[in-house]
């Protein structure tokens, strides 16, 4: 089966929205769907309204920036296991999210990877490395699932 994910980043840095863009698009072709928000409500908004319908053949990966204004990765993050716990939506379940953060803090590293839908924390800037790590990730999910 194809893997055709969508890619969601939510960071208020436009450059590094730019750069992830480029990269993505690089190693898994122009026609990528890649999403940026440099407002992490925005973002948060935009995932909630169009995003409830998940389907294998199209994972969603979203990378989210940790350091923002107005809502902050943490917020980000709570908020999302708020819905994910009282509503019990399948995409929040499905959902791969990956810290995005220029923070090398063990700290930060061990409390994104306390949140039971984060993946990985990957530190920025974006790599055609980590962007292959991600896509591998989604061949196993994908042949384990059938």
């Amino acid at each position: 089966m194809d893997i055709s994910p969508r890619f969601i980043v939510v960071d208020d840095d436009k450059f590094n929205n730019a750069l992830c863009k480029m990269v993505i698009s690089k190693i898994c072709g122009d026609d990528v769907e890649v999403l940026t928000f440099h407002d992490p409500i925005s973002g948060f908004e935009h995932i909630i309204r169009h995003y409830q319908s998940y389907t294998p053949q199209h994972p969603v990966i979203l990378l989210l920036d940790i350091n923002m204004p107005i809502m902050d990765g943490w917020e980000f993050l709570s908020k999302f296991n708020q819905i994910l716990q009282s509503r019990n939506e399948t995409i929040f379940r499905r959902l791969l999210i990956y810290v995005l953060s220029s923070s090398v803090d063990k700290k930060d590293i061990d409390k994104a990877l306390l949140f039971e839908n984060v993946t990985d924390y990957i530190i920025k800037p974006i790599t055609k490395d980590s962007v292959v790590g991600i896509i591998e990730l989604l061949k196993q999910l994908n042949s384990a699932s059938g």
